[in-house]
């Protein structure tokens, strides 16, 4: 049976989406997780939802609590998780608004826990971090975003930095020299604790900016990536509600 966890991003984790919805306060070896859990329905299809940040936005990047969100998730027995989350475009073709179905990540973060697996007392675990992202999930969501005519791009390399602070011109360059294609501040963690824990993640990310590499364009602010969220958001919600609803 499906049951669907939508981890939510900035201003990208209205539980107004799900029906019958039940609010869950959890608990987890790792701590709390970042939000109460929302556990409602999509379209007859079981989902569980989570706001990344916190639901006043409070934790930053580094303070979220990605262990415990996983783990939170994993025992509500949620089969596929996916997430949503705002990025920084580093190509002239991912345009503001545009959707980008990431098939890699290069991790850059420097000051989190991303592992479940602390201690090899009980035996070394190395997870498999080759394909990151569940290909059938991203083939979903790609269809659905396709069905809906939104301008999407299939695969793309996401890198994730420690944040809060954005990128200096001179890191902008090279993550596009690395051969980067978005940059955000929390999918490559979430990737690898979702990989570790066995559960299937995709990610649908939003281009809100161009980060600072474009030389012709002011470098990206907070304010300019609001403004971004709030003219697309109800397309995310409706990508969301389209993809969970194949997925049942």
């Amino acid at each position: 049976m499906v049951k669907v966890g939508i981890i939510g991003g900035s201003g990208l984790d209205d539980p107004e989406i799900l029906d019958n919805t039940e609010i869950i306060h959890a608990d987890t070896p790792y701590g709390k997780p970042s939000s109460a859990l929302s556990v409602g329905r999509i379209n007859g299809v079981d989902v569980v939802l989570l706001a990344r940040h916190g639901e006043k936005h409070q934790f930053s990047p580094t303070q979220v609590n990605y262990r415990a969100n996983i783990h939170a998730l994993k025992n509500q027995g949620v089969t596929h998780v996916i997430a949503t989350t705002a990025c920084g475009s580093l190509k002239d073709e991912i345009d503001r608004g545009h959707f980008v179905i990431v098939d890699q990540f290069i991790d850059f973060t420097k000051h989190r826990k991303i592992t479940f697996h602390d201690s090899f007392a009980n035996g070394a675990v190395h997870t498999p971090m080759a394909e990151p992202f569940d290909s059938g999930l991203r083939k979903t969501l790609y269809a659905a975003a396709k069905e809906l005519g939104y301008a999407t791009h299939y695969g793309g390399t996401v890198i994730t930095i420690e944040g809060p602070r954005f990128s200096t011109k001179a890191e902008s360059k090279m993550f596009r020299m690395w051969g980067g294609d978005v940059i955000n501040m929390s999918v490559a963690t979430e990737a690898m604790l979702a990989n570790e824990a066995g559960i299937p993640y995709a990610v649908v990310a939003m281009s809100t900016d161009y980060d600072c590499w474009k030389e012709d364009e002011e470098p990206v602010s907070w304010e300019e990536i609001l403004e971004v969220f709030h003219q697309n958001a109800d397309r995310v919600k409706k990508l969301l509600i389209k993809a969970v609803s194949n997925l049942g």
